[in-house]
């Protein structure tokens, strides 16, 4: 038997296990733990239950449990079997099974004790994926409340082990050194130029590794869409066969570039499901282009969008492993040695970037919420809790977050929680869409974001290809065609609906109306705006219902979109929609606007005049357009706000009118006031004379009227404005009216001042002493105005004579 790295550390781990029943295990990539682990564990006859063994992807999974059969000289079935979703190798006398991580939390959701499981080995812990975590929290509180016999262990090549150790319960970290070969790494001389393509500049060092190594190449790739362009532009030797290898590939043309080849050289393009637990026999060199594609939720738009990011050095590491798994090898580092440096730790867990929905519904049906299980990272409490309201969005929980029986039922089918309720709802029909929706798609992009199109060529793809010059991805077609059988096993038969009305049942908060004046944009029912490109048919539609984006939060691109019809809405949704009364201001159309609309969540679906709003509901709304418009004053609202404030300056208690004072107490004093004011034009005509004589009561008023009357009367018995918004309060008349006057005029014991005008109403003095004016200034002005205004009397002595204002008469 070969001897592995791994093979040092398995004496102190058994010992771990023997004594604590939990351990963590470090062993670097190539060192043999997935393999050998399981095996030794049960040669050890730790337990005598099933060992069960994680793994993050599927193709891991069934590699996995091949390679530790074939150790054991037997099939996949026999003492270690497999289960991923949609397969299973297990039988009677299976010891070890080998599942992926949501198959996991199925288990644990049907038996909470794990009955005939007696170790749980988390492989790859390092991933951080959501299910991993979950699993590794539920085994823990399992073990803690139901079954102390459970075995836990976490393997990983990259992990930072103390945390997860702490998380355990302080247990033993136990780590394998060394590679199982030395691997000699190249970085560039400078930095890439950031003018060219990620795919010129992987072929290009693809080209320059072939040449100065030998042995089998991985090429590390962000996706299937760069696997594709650098393979484009490859021009290798004769004796290089070029295979890709990504999730979404046949199992057949997955095996086939990991298994070896008889002749010349392999070139494997692989996204990151090559980075772990897998052995491509005859790798030797490794390329690592040092991208990675992660998923992003956003909870504020409610959508995931996929991400480009620089690898972590963790990523990096695990990828340089490879390439001395078998043998001494090279990597090539598509950066410099200086960037490196600059490279973060680890990679985010995906708990803290990944649409939570699946997590809470999972939590729901435990029982239990995310502060009373262990985590390594606690959920966001933000993202959880918009998890929860798509969930009740659903019918899947309750007000109080409670599991209702249809949400027990959604937990059951392993898809989405929204691809599951549309299941549930649509039946079988709508297996296909499912599985469309899950997958990536077929189609790609460049073809109209329509679903209908991808259901067609789903349907009969030769009857496509006869319509269509698209370019259809056969093997992504292959697996959703397979999934949407699987979906259909178990599915009820449902009354027919449109490809439409099944998205919509999926994504109710994605319902989307074009905006009237905004061809190609859309609002959404929950909320957000979504854009479809130019010259998209879709563009045109009334009604769609959106179920893939760009995941831009602030206005989404549409990837794929079926269409709708209002009738549609009205039948799947009639429970939801609701007849709101709008009654606003707005400051666009300086209006009150008062509607009555139909809604669905953020849609007005219809939309007409409210004849018969209560006055007071506009006149609330009109408030704010006086917020809107501010508050001007009439002349005599001036006079009356200046002698109100005159008398509270001298320490009488009164309202305040001040500007300041009348907008913070605006709705106190003018709401009962805006009857029939619905306009900018209407509040413009306003007089608020009246609503500001309302404040005060009868006493006040008597005060002010005594205090600081509105007018003064002259000697000729018309009322004259007082003005008291000046320093002192303030008239203005003509000089011919005040003749006769010996006193000067005066509010409480207050001069008044008195500006006097010439007959052409143009201002000759302003005093505060009328004696004294007629007594000194009034010649130098009599000399002055006589000249100027014959007609008007102009007496020597103004204390004697009338007061007028009229001219002198014509001689007789």
């Amino acid at each position: 038997m070969t001897t592995l790295p791994i093979h040092d550390a398995l004496d102190p781990l058994i010992a771990a296990l023997r004594s604590r029943g939990r351990a963590v295990l470090q062993a670097p990539p190539g060192a043999g733990k997935t393999t050998v682990v399981p095996l030794t564990m049960l040669d050890a006859k730790l337990t005598d239950g099933k060992i069960l063994m994680l793994e993050p992807r599927r193709l891991a999974a069934r590699a996995a449990a091949e390679r530790m059969a074939q150790t054991l000289g037997e099939k996949p079935g026999d003492t270690v079997g497999y289960r991923v979703r949609g397969e299973s190798r297990v039988g009677k006398n299976t010891r070890i099974e080998v599942v992926t991580e949501g198959i996991l939390t199925r288990m644990i959701q049907t038996d909470a004790e794990l009955s005939g499981i007696g170790a749980v080995i988390f492989d790859e812990f390092h991933e951080r994926s959501l299910n991993a975590d979950l699993g590794l929290a539920l085994c823990l509180e399992i073990a803690g409340a139901l079954r102390d016999d459970l075995m836990l262990l976490a393997m990983s090549a990259t992990l930072d082990a103390a945390p997860v150790a702490a998380l355990m319960g302080d247990v033993p970290v136990i780590t394998s050194q060394g590679r199982s070969f030395p691997v000699v790494t190249r970085w560039l001389d400078r930095p890439l130029d950031k003018k060219e393509r990620l795919e010129q500049a992987t072929a290009r060092l693809v080209t320059q590794a072939i040449a100065e190594t030998d042995g089998g190449v991985l090429v590390f790739l962000p996706g299937e869409g760069e696997i594709r362009r650098t393979q484009s532009l490859l021009k290798l030797p004769a004796d290089c066969h070029i295979h890709p290898l990504y999730g979404a590939m046949p199992f057949k043309d997955q095996q086939a570039a990991i298994r070896p080849i008889d002749q010349g050289r392999k070139v494997v393009l692989a996204t990151s499901i090559a980075e772990t637990s897998l052995t491509i026999q005859d790798v030797r060199v490794v390329v690592d282009a040092g991208r990675a594609r992660r998923a992003r939720f956003d909870p504020g738009s409610g959508m995931s969008r996929l991400v480009t990011e620089r690898v972590t050095r963790a990523e990096a590491t695990q990828r340089q492993g490879r390439a001395g798994r078998v043998a001494e090898g090279t990597c090539y580092c598509l950066w410099t040695k200086g960037e490196e440096g600059g490279l973060l730790p680890f990679p985010p867990a995906e708990i803290q970037a990944a649409d939570l929905t699946g997590l809470a519904l999972e939590l729901a049906l435990w029982g239990t919420t995310p502060e009373d299980l262990d985590f390594l990272t606690p959920p966001n409490t933000g993202t959880y809790s918009e998890a929860q309201n798509v969930l009740r969005m659903l019918g899947a929980l309750d007000d109080d977050n409670r599991i209702t029986a249809h949400g027990k039922q959604l937990a059951t089918t392993p898809v989405h929680p929204r691809l599951a309720h549309m299941l549930a709802v649509a039946g079988k029909q709508a297996a296909p869409v499912a599985a469309l929706l899950a997958a990536r798609d077929p189609l790609g992009r460049g073809v109209p974001i329509d679903l209908s199109l991808r259901l067609e060529a789903l349907k009969d793809l030769k009857v496509f290809n006869d319509r269509y010059s698209y370019v259809v991805n056969r093997a992504a077609l292959h697996s959703i065609r397979d999934e949407a059988k699987r979906l259909t096993r178990n599915a009820p038969d449902k009354p027919a609906l449109s490809p439409g009305e099944m998205v919509a049942l999926a994504y109710p908060d994605r319902v989307g109306k074009r905006r009237d004046t905004k061809e190609h944009r859309f609002a959404l029912s929950g909320g957000k705006g979504a854009i479809v490109e130019d010259g998209e048919g879709m563009g045109s539609a009334t009604y769609l219902v959106v179920a893939d984006t760009d995941g831009n939060p602030r206005e989404a691109r549409v990837r794929l979109a079926a269409r709708l019809t209002f009738q549609e809405i009205r039948d799947l949704f009639a429970d939801h929609l609701q007849w709101h009364h709008h009654c606003a201001w707005s400051k666009r159309d300086r209006q009150v606007q008062v509607r009555q609309q139909e809604r669905f969540g953020a849609l007005v679906l219809q939309d007409r005049n409210w004849k018969d709003a209560p006055d007071d509901v506009i006149a609330q709304a009109m408030l704010d357009g006086v917020r809107d418009l501010d508050i001007t004053l009439s002349a005599p609202a001036r006079r009356f706000v200046a002698r109100v404030e005159l008398l509270r300056e001298a320490g009488h208690d009164l309202p305040d009118m001040s500007p300041e004072a009348l907008m913070d107490t605006i709705s106190d004093w003018l709401l009962p006031h805006l009857r029939g004011v619905k306009t900018a034009d209407h509040w413009k005509r306003f007089d608020l004379l009246a609503p500001l004589r309302a404040r005060l009561d009868w006493n006040q008023m008597q005060l002010v009227d005594q205090k600081a009357p509105a007018h003064f009367t002259t000697p000729l018995a018309r009322k004259i404005p007082i003005d008291y918004s000046g320093e002192h309060p303030e008239i203005t008349l003509r000089l011919q009216e005040m003749f006769g006057q010996t006193q000067h005029p005066v509010v409480g014991h207050t001069p008044l001042r008195v500006t006097l005008l010439s007959p052409a109403g143009r201002p000759v003095q302003t005093t505060m002493d009328i004696p004294g004016f007629w007594a000194s200034s009034y010649a130098d002005v009599r000399k002055d105005m006589r000249g100027r205004y014959p007609k008007h009397p102009w007496p020597e002595d103004p204390t004697q004579a009338d007061p007028t204002l009229r001219v002198k008469r014509r001689s007789t």
